[in-house]
């Protein structure tokens, strides 16, 4: 009986790639929409995954995420440096400022200054150039932190044209190293590009120490924007926090729990998670408006067929497998179909350089919408068959 339900599903060609298109859509759209979520996400908490070392994170009570910050005192570093069980303290700055080009454009850059000593929080720079270059005053770092085209400068500045003025049209190239930038009057030197993770929103960055920070940003009271803390042996991150808020008033976070933090800031806050929901309705609306009134369709022009089998002995239970039989079919080959899809079209927004991350749940989502879209459209497209009476079909009423 399996066969022969399968056969009047492929014997109507048009419906059966209806069906495979609404189902390959439903599954795409799905699984694509919860990888571009995901890969907002894992960028969003991106400077958390750059120091994977780090156990603990720490910082002004009143910061939830890794990107809405406030400054504290340096004193904190002192004071969290005393709390017992931790093994190391550094600083860590986040600060936004506007560069000059050698061409004179400006750009705003998020300023990172890392601890001099140490370095941490600065990732590998490009072409094997040593950190520790790092320490030459004015050196900086620069990253595309998932913008294209931000750090483009002009080729060749034109001696022709008058003091001040820029050519927006010349041809342009990207910031190397040796370039110099302006930042508050002061002259900076790159040393290279940095291989940073993306950010989003996209931004680009510069490194440098946190005393050239403290010195080439407009003076502040407070200057030091988290304290990055790494646990003594057999000190579980978790109990260091809580010891370490007990004992100075800030708040502590071990890196999981600021991970998560930084997701719930996003959901709450971010316009792009209501772009995510708007897709995700849409391809629910479209797997359940196309493959239910396709299947129902389908079964409501085949109930003559349905009323021979019943004829023939087939009971209620058996139609029913017949129809649940051919949704699944669809839905099984849909989902391949999306599933493959989406990682082609995802490696195509990767190489664009859109934040796409096909984690283990997006599949999964994807799969799961599918199977609840074919259940239902089944469940809609088998009751008439169940309350058909075979003389009634036969005899045209």
């Amino acid at each position: 009986m399996l066969r022969i339900a399968l056969k009047m599903l492929l014997g109507d060609r048009a419906k059966y790639v209806g069906l495979i298109f609404g189902i390959t859509f439903t599954s795409f759209l799905v699984t694509f929409a919860a990888s571009y979520f995901a890969g907002i996400m894992t960028r969003g908490y991106a400077p958390i995954s750059e120091n994977g070392t780090v156990d603990v994170w720490v910082m002004e009570p009143a910061v939830t995420s890794v990107e809405q910050t406030t400054n504290m005192s340096l004193q904190a570093l002192a004071r969290v440096r005393s709390v017992a069980g931790v093994q190391s303290a550094v600083p860590l700055m986040f600060a936004t400022a506007d560069v000059r080009f050698p061409d004179g454009r400006y750009q705003p850059f998020q300023v990172i200054g890392v601890d001099d000593a140490t370095l941490l929080g600065m990732p590998t720079i490009q072409n094997k150039v040593m950190p520790s270059l790092l320490r030459v005053p004015d050196a900086v770092v620069i990253d595309a932190g998932g913008t294209n085209g931000k750090l483009e400068t002009t080729l060749q500045i034109s001696e022709q044209l008058p003091q001040g003025k820029i050519d927006f049209d010349a041809p342009t190239r990207e910031l190397t190293t040796g370039d110099e930038l302006l930042l508050n009057d002061h002259s900076l030197r790159i040393l290279g590009q940095s291989q940073g993770l993306p950010r989003f929103p996209p931004r680009p960055l510069l490194y440098t120490t946190f005393s050239n920070a403290t010195r080439i940003l407009p003076p502040e009271r407070r200057q030091l924007t988290f304290v990055l803390v790494n646990a003594a042996p057999k000190v579980a991150p978790e109990d260091l926090a809580a010891r370490i808020e007990s004992a100075t008033g800030l708040r502590a976070r071990t890196s999981a729990q600021f991970k998560s933090d930084t997701v719930h800031w996003f959901l709450l806050n971010s316009e792009d998670v209501g772009d995510i929901g708007a897709m995700l309705t849409l391809a629910i609306s479209v797997g359940f408006g196309v493959t239910g009134v396709m299947l129902y369709m389908f079964t409501n022009e085949n109930l003559r067929n349905y009323a021979v089998l019943s004829a023939m002995g087939a009971t209620p239970r058996l139609l029913l497998t017949m129809v649940f039989a051919q949704a699944g079919l669809c839905g099984l080959l849909g989902t391949g179909l999306g599933l493959g899809l989406c990682a082609m079209i995802g490696q195509l927004a990767i190489m664009a350089g859109y934040p796409f991350r096909m984690m283990w749940f997006t599949p999964v989502l994807g799969a799961v919408t599918v199977i609840l879209v074919c259940l239902v459209a089944a469940a809609l497209s088998v009751r008439p068959v169940l309350k058909m009476e075979p003389s009634q079909v036969f005899s045209g009423r």
